[in-house]
């Protein structure tokens, strides 16, 4: 009998700090559900399509996924029937072959298209949860045996978007998984995902890249990119400031290049990059004007924007080094020694607070407002 592992001919689609997990996997004892969590931006998703994918390939012995079994070819042309993705319209774009504006009959697509369909104004925002209703609609179906006589995938990404209703569905499956049913849950923040959820998975943890891996791996990627030219400065610069996640600093640079100014990661960078350059103000900080230039940026990036400065200047206050903004160190010290510690720990605890709810702010200004005001008054006596 063939062991079916997952092989290295394969991890080579696999970035190559996610290899290990990978080759720690086996398909003959595969789990009815696992939770692999970490930093957002490392590869986590692209880990999860391969490993659907090879959930999913029929090759009776060998190496999978084979890449040309039936189910390997439909898969790829996203029509496979026993394939679910669970993910909010602002993520179907990573979806294989996400062509979401076509009329199809495959399952996956037919959800999606009468949503975007209409998607046309620009004042309509992607939705960033996962509905009930796609939730239920998934679920539903799995009293169904599977269309292939195979496994049936089921990938949700990112977990902790789903809203408590649609967790409440998930958590009915995950205590009494259907027959030949796997589900591959993604989470970006471990923390914020359901005891009752993670308490019924195997947790793989995806580890992110050291700096020089990472930033080989992402130059090796730009460099196949026609017509990209960025200076190394540059790249360090942005890789730093994203917090290290080769695969968010690509898909900036990408829509950098395609000039595309209205594209989420590209406003994410403005803004940050405006929001660092007025806290490096300290005292001075304009927060009002900062407030309003960076409001339309995800709320979630600018906190971790936020908390990745103060880190730094927490490093710095007790002799360090800055680990996010190196090309900021000298503003960062200098900082470091104006700033009132205590004044400065009771931020950071703010900080912490408000990214307990970043996804459901009020009043994105407002809350930023109040925020910076804040980090104004750390600096004064």
């Amino acid at each position: 009998m063939v062991d079916l592992m997952f092989p290295h001919e394969s991890a080579k689609k696999i970035a190559p700090w996610l290899e290990s997990v990978w080759d720690g996997m086996n398909l003959s004892s595969f789990p009815n559900a696992v939770l692999i969590h970490g930093q957002s931006g490392i590869g986590k998703f692209e880990f999860s399509i391969e490993l659907a994918k090879a959930l999913l390939c029929e090759a009776s012995e060998g190496t999978k996924p084979c890449n040309h079994c039936e189910a390997c070819r439909w898969f790829d042309s996203a029509n496979h029937p026993d394939f679910i993705a669970l993910v909010p319209e602002t993520h179907r774009k990573l979806l294989p072959h996400g062509d979401f504006d076509s009329e199809s009959d495959s399952p996956k697509k037919s959800k999606t298209s009468q949503v975007d369909s209409d998607g046309d104004a620009p004042e309509k925002k992607e939705k960033k949860s996962i509905s009930i209703e796609d939730a239920r609609s998934a679920i539903e179906g799995l009293s169904i045996g599977t269309h292939r006589g195979g496994n049936r995938v089921i990938l949700v990404y990112p977990l902790e978007m789903l809203r408590a209703d649609s967790a409440n569905t998930l958590l009915k499956s995950l205590e009494e998984p259907p027959k030949n049913t796997i589900f591959i849950l993604l989470a970006d923040r471990l923390d914020r995902v359901l005891t009752t959820i993670r308490s019924r998975c195997r947790l793989l943890s995806a580890p992110r890249p050291d700096r020089t891996s990472g930033l080989n791996w992402l130059r090796n990627q730009l460099n196949s990119i026609p017509g990209m030219k960025i200076s190394d400065g540059d790249i360090e610069s942005i890789y730093d400031e994203q917090g290290g996640a080769p695969y968010a600093v690509l898909d900036s640079l990408i829509a950098r290049h395609n000039k595309d100014e209205k594209d989420e990661l590209t406003i994410a960078i403005q803004a940050s990059r405006y929001l660092l350059q007025a806290m490096s103000q300290g005292a001075r900080i304009n927060w009002l004007d900062a407030a309003d230039k960076t409001q339309k940026a995800r709320y979630s990036v600018l906190l971790a924007t936020m908390q990745r400065w103060v880190s730094d200047l927490q490093s710095c206050a007790q002799m360090g080094s800055p680990r996010y903004y190196p090309k900021h160190e000298t503003a960062i010290k200098a900082l470091a020694q104006q700033a009132r510690l205590p004044k400065l720990l009771r931020f950071w605890k703010s900080l912490i607070q408000a990214r307990r709810h970043e996804n459901h702010p009020l009043a994105t200004r407002i809350q930023l407002e109040a925020l910076l005001s804040q980090y104004q008054q750390v600096f004064e006596d």
